[in-house]
């Protein structure tokens, strides 16, 4: 059993239990719940923005601890000024150390589009995304099933959300393509064994439909390199552990944005 294997496995326990605590009906009820997502297109693609999609993340399987003292709305709020077009929170507790309130703390502090980084694998997760103020969800080919990737992108454009399909190679691209999506991200970390290579980004962006935004996530540190995934034709480049293991993630990103 691989590492992303574990991942859902503690994760059906996961939805189950919150299912428990929390009612559909609760979360209808959030206030949040009311509000208008905001368009991811319109911020990822807009001239005053850098097309960095920046991510809070504490810790994750591969490296462990991160940063275990970054305070959430103090470091979205820094990428924000900075000129990211969008913001990445981890929720999952276990692998990640995510935790709610660090979704509800971003939305309080940023007016941007926020991405509920999670490992979607039930309706419930997406009602909770639309409640805790979220307005991309992820969705991960690897652990989906085309009608799931298909369901869970109708399910929630209904809502109003954004949706990212996040794949790894070109037979999910090629199984997983709906028109129930927004964006297509290219991970170029193996969810399997977690080795990160640029290169699956500039293998497979031409195989991706122009109708679909492209995203490029992970393995990028160097500010060089947005400039070829630019000219390659992606327009956004999901970046996390390169600002998050610095002693201050905001700063990490203004140096970054200045170099770009």
């Amino acid at each position: 059993m691989n590492i992303l294997d574990k991942i859902v496995l503690r994760k059906k326990e996961e939805v189950a239990d919150a299912k428990q605590l929390i009612s559909i009906q609760d979360l209808e009820k959030a206030d949040h719940f009311k509000r208008t997502p905001y368009s991811f297109k319109d911020f990822l693609l807009a001239e005053d923005r850098t097309g960095i999609i920046s991510e809070f993340k504490r810790r994750s399987p591969s490296k462990g601890l991160i940063n275990g003292t970054a305070d959430v709305a103090e470091v979205t709020k820094a990428y924000n000024e900075a000129g990211a077009s969008a913001l990445s929170v981890l929720t999952d507790v276990d692998f990640f150390g995510g935790k709610t309130d660090d979704i509800l703390a971003a939305r309080a502090a940023n007016n941007i589009p926020i991405l509920r980084k999670d490992f979607m694998i039930d309706e419930y997760q997406i009602l909770e995304a639309k409640a805790w103020g979220a307005d991309i969800i992820l969705l991960i080919a690897a652990i989906l099933t085309p009608k799931q990737i298909n369901d869970f992108g109708k399910f929630a454009h209904d809502l109003g959300l954004n949706v990212l399909l996040e794949v790894h190679n070109l037979e999910e691209l090629e199984r997983s393509i709906s028109p129930n999506l927004d964006a297509i991200g290219v991970n170029n970390r193996n969810l399997a064994d977690f080795t990160v290579n640029i290169q699956t980004s500039f293998n497979l962006v031409n195989e991706i439909p122009s109708e679909f935004l492209k995203i490029s996530e992970s393995a990028i540190s160097d500010p060089k390199i947005i400039k070829d995934l630019k000219n390659a034709g992606f327009n956004g480049f999901l970046i996390g552990e390169n600002f998050m293991k610095t002693n201050d993630p905001g700063a990490a990103i203004k140096d970054f944005v200045a170099q770009i």
